[in-house]
């Protein structure tokens, strides 16, 4: 899908707190995307120093690894609120009115679930890593420079945190949708025709969107 067409906004509170939540994710995603042009940029100055000066970049890897959880993780949420993570667009499409929203609701509440066992499981992993009494705070670091490992590790809680809260909007916006069977309702993605979404990217392309 393109841009953020597919999910409609009123002046209910369910969408006052989607947009507000979307401004964050817009950031993070910023954050995530800022990430990867960082990464080539090092990689310019790795292969520039080897090349020119037979002396790369110290660390290059260490600092790869640091950035992994901001390319992987910050951006999730952003999606999600789009609707644009891979799903089974073929069955789900087929499904009309409330059967469609408890379908989506059902699904969500377990994705919902999983992603807050994942937020416990990454805090207890950032929690054994991070530690007042230590260098640098940290009780392990990279193999090459020694770059404190704790705050990428913490990023992945972070990530997770604001995904979880997505999650739980998109929870009330289907439940609000299948209690009053709504034909457009706020704050969910909706379920596009082949023809709509190719609409879509046309005018995202164009900048017609915007």
């Amino acid at each position: 899908m393109a841009g953020a067409a597919s999910v409609l906004s009123d002046e209910s509170l369910l969408s006052r707190l989607d947009r507000g939540l979307y401004r964050l994710e817009r950031i993070l995603a910023l954050l995530s995307g800022l990430a990867v042009f960082g990464l080539m940029v090092l990689a310019v100055i790795s292969v520039g120093g080897r090349n020119f000066f037979s002396a790369p970049l110290p660390g290059y890897v260490d600092w790869i690894e640091q950035a992994m959880p901001l390319i992987a993780f910050m951006g999730v949420a952003y999606v999600k609120r789009d609707g644009g993570h891979i799903r089974m667009d073929i069955v789900v499409g087929a499904l009309r009115g409330r059967v469609l929203y408890l379908v989506e609701l059902v699904t969500t509440l377990l994705v919902l679930g999983l992603m807050i066992l994942l937020v416990w499981g990454s805090w207890a992993h950032f929690d054994r890593s991070f530690d007042f009494a230590s260098p640098m705070w940290s009780r392990d670091s990279s193999m090459d420079i020694a770059l404190p490992l704790w705050p990428a590790k913490l990023l992945a809680p972070v990530a997770f945190s604001v995904l979880c809260l997505r999650l739980m909007l998109q929870v009330w916006g289907f439940a609000r949708a299948f209690v009053s069977g709504a034909a457009r309702p706020v704050a969910v993605p909706l379920v596009l025709d082949a023809a709509t979404q190719a609409q879509m990217e046309a005018e995202h392309l164009t900048g017609r969107d915007e």
